[in-house]
């Protein structure tokens, strides 16, 4: 489901959550995608004049030290494209699309009115994608908030992967390769090493050693 409208006739801060790439608990050659704790960053949320909701699908926002603006997407502050917005929580919403490089979490404050006059703005989150590469959510990219087919992974320790650049320039070399995504652990291909819950409508990753 969209997000519904977030009005921009009040002034107020956004906090906003930067999920981190994912993180894959392992067990019996079973992996579980879960986010690492993400770390909060701020957005300025005053009216811009740029949309009637803040970081609307197909708007753009900047990068900074200090937190995520909106801004035009013809501007040379302009460094991310919102490609889906939700309403409510992460965890338990609607996935993101698979290339997708990041996630904003914005929780909005209380304003004393708001466009449709319930004195409440819902929480949502923002699938944004990088106006230019590279891509990390990518297959084989190395991030991004989901592990999807031609993506790779390493071992953590204590039964846990995490993914990593195929190319083996993320800090960590690859040690699996996620090579197809099926319904059933019984459908992947012979040779297949590691399962990873990926997900979606095919949520099983069958990876191999690479």
């Amino acid at each position: 489901m969209r997000a519904s409208s977030v009005g921009r006739r009040w002034a107020g801060s956004v906090c906003v959550l930067l999920l981190a790439p994912a993180a894959l608990a392992g067990c019996d050659r079973w992996s579980d995608s879960a986010d690492a704790a993400p770390p909060a960053v701020t957005a300025s949320a005053a009216p811009s004049g740029y949309g009637a909701v803040f970081l609307e699908v197909a708007e753009c926002s900047s990068f900074g030290t200090t937190g995520f603006t909106e801004v035009p997407c013809t501007s040379e502050r302009a460094a991310a494209r919102v490609v889906a917005r939700y309403d409510g929580r992460v965890a338990g919403g609607p996935l993101c699309p698979p290339t997708t490089d990041f996630v904003l979490h914005i929780s909005e404050t209380r304003p004393s009115s708001d466009e449709n006059g319930d004195g409440a703005v819902p929480q949502g989150y923002a699938c944004m994608r990088k106006l230019e590469a590279p891509h990390p959510g990518d297959p084989g990219g190395g991030g991004g908030p989901r592990t999807i087919v031609g993506d790779c992974v390493y071992g953590a320790g204590s039964g846990r992967v995490r993914e990593t650049a195929c190319d083996g320039k993320g800090g960590k070399p690859p040690e699996y390769r996620v090579t197809s995504a099926v319904t059933d652990r019984s459908a992947c291909p012979s040779g297949t090493a590691l399962y990873v819950r990926l997900g979606g409508g095919r949520p099983v990753g069958c990876a191999r050693p690479v």
